[in-house]
């Protein structure tokens, strides 16, 4: 039997070989029924299309780039998870790279992407102006980009991330409630996510007439997590000498949730008796931990899903620029790290 080809589906339907090309494609100009139309004769025809020839006639590679701080990272492999699942959805194939929260590693990838032929970009940047210039180069060349995550961003472009500020007014107003009012906010220097959530954290103690101590805020390394560990350590130290003595901590990633329960373990300080602890975090083991740990939950997969197909809508609209920045809700999972015993 003869190999089915856009001709002859052409004609079967009574459409252009354009029409079918385009429909095949799934280009936004076509409509979503002829689409159907052609698609389900082409399945029925055994049709595939050839993805190299049809990227050099249309000059899309159907190929998404996809940029994150750390592979290893268990909410980052979350949001690569709804990533993935938006690809499958939407017949894209996805390349993945880490910036290793490098400003020059991510500067590589962005160009070794562009360099591959992406038909657009997804990328938690490192910062909130890193690489600035690049990204709106790539944008001026047909290229839509959309952040995750870390929403605080100059780029203007589409951005998903979760309520960073509620869900860190939420942590805070917990703690509160228990009792707790010298707490001290651990954030990651340069985080594009600290800003949000230190405002969250100022709030609810507005809320509750705490003062803001200075002294209990702090910007950490997360990328060595040996210098992480001493300021984490030098912090508590601190802030346990003071007129008013540390009882609750908030850490704002999983790295730094984790490793203070390890340093207050060290120190031999009780969890949560002497102080408490809860952490913006999507490890997947929150009560193997001992004690079991209170978070905040971010839905992960959720952000990648939505960003994947945020930008899948802006390459088949190139000139669509109503950009929005959407921020998905967290949620307080209380356990016993947290709670007054």
């Amino acid at each position: 039997m003869a190999k089915t080809t856009l001709k002859d589906i052409s004609k079967a339907l009574n459409i252009s070989i354009s029409t079918v090309s385009k429909a095949l494609s799934d280009s936004y100009e076509i409509s979503e029924k002829t689409k159907k139309v052609v698609q389900d004769y082409a399945t029925k025809m055994n049709f595939s299309v050839n993805k190299v020839a049809q990227s050099l006639k249309i000059g899309k590679t159907n190929t998404i780039g996809v940029i994150v701080c750390a592979i290893n990272n268990t909410f980052i492999a979350e949001i690569l998870d709804g990533i993935q699942k938006a690809s499958i959805e939407t017949g894209f194939d996805i390349i993945i790279m880490q910036s290793r929260e490098d400003i020059q590693v991510e500067k590589s990838c962005i160009e070794v992407l562009n360099s591959r032929g992406i038909d657009g970009l997804l990328i938690s940047p490192v910062s909130e102006s890193s690489n600035l210039s690049l990204l709106k180069e790539l944008q001026e060349n047909g290229k839509p980009i959309v952040i995750f995550d870390r929403t605080v961003n100059q780029l203007k472009t589409d951005k998903v991330g979760a309520n960073n500020f509620d869900g860190a007014y939420k942590a805070t107003k917990h703690l509160l409630e228990q009792g707790r009012t010298n707490i001290l906010h651990i954030t990651g220097h340069q985080l594009g996510v600290s800003k949000d959530r230190l405002n969250g954290y100022k709030e609810a103690l507005r809320e509750f007439e705490i003062p803001l101590k200075p002294y209990y805020f702090i910007e950490c390394n997360i990328q060595d997590t040996a210098i992480l560990d001493k300021q984490i350590k030098s912090a508590i130290q601190k802030t346990l000498n003071t007129e008013h003595k540390l009882n609750a901590i908030f850490g704002a990633t999983d790295v730094i949730t984790t490793r203070t329960l390890g340093i207050l373990a060290e120190l031999g300080i009780k969890v949560p008796e002497e102080i408490a602890v809860i952490g913006f975090s999507n490890i997947s083991i929150p009560t193997s931990l001992n004690p079991a740990l209170s978070r905040i939950k971010q839905p992960a997969s959720e952000i990648g899903h939505t960003a994947m197909k945020k930008l899948i809508y802006l390459i088949k609209r190139p000139s669509h620029n109503d950009f929005e920045t959407i921020e998905l809700e967290t949620t307080l999972e209380i356990r016993k790290s947290s709670l007054l015993t």
